[in-house]
């Protein structure tokens, strides 16, 4: 590992070279197991649901799920708008970032929400499609 580190930089690199991106699924659109509609249709992912971008080739992405699954999907169902899949049992959103702030609602397991802004300490502020906003802790949330 330090070895490639080292040829990186050599190389001209710097930065952050693993950045994580994620995006949203924007409508509801099929997963194939391969970048091309002639390939084994796996399931139909949801509207709302956000995905990591592993890679993009010709129109399609390459994209994981909050399983950890890797499929394909046509680029033009996603969107750059972000949002986070609770992955608790149940989710506490509060008022601000903070253990001890009042709890605004609570999100069940597999629940969207949208994406906000990153909060110190590990949290997330996030809005729920009816509206309420609050702090998410990071561990409670994939997509983050």
């Amino acid at each position: 590992m330090k070895r490639l580190l080292s040829w990186l930089l050599a190389a001209g690199f710097s930065g952050p070279l693993l950045a994580i991106e994620y995006r949203t699924v924007d409508a509801a659109a099929v997963l194939y197991d391969a970048p091309s509609q002639r390939g084994s249709r796996l399931f139909v992912v949801r509207r709302g649901t956000p995905v990591e971008l592993v890679v993009n080739l010709e129109g399609w992405s390459k994209v994981r799920d909050a399983d950890g699954g890797l499929a394909w999907i046509e680029a033009r169902y996603l969107a750059k708008r972000r949002t986070v899949i609770v992955t608790a049992v149940r989710a506490q959103i509060r008022q601000t970032a903070d253990e001890s702030a009042p709890v605004v609602f609570e999100a069940e397991k597999s629940v969207s929400l949208v994406y906000l802004e990153a909060a110190p300490g590990g949290w997330a502020k996030v809005r729920h499609r009816e509206g309420q906003v609050g702090f998410v802790r990071a561990s409670q949330v994939w997509g983050f």
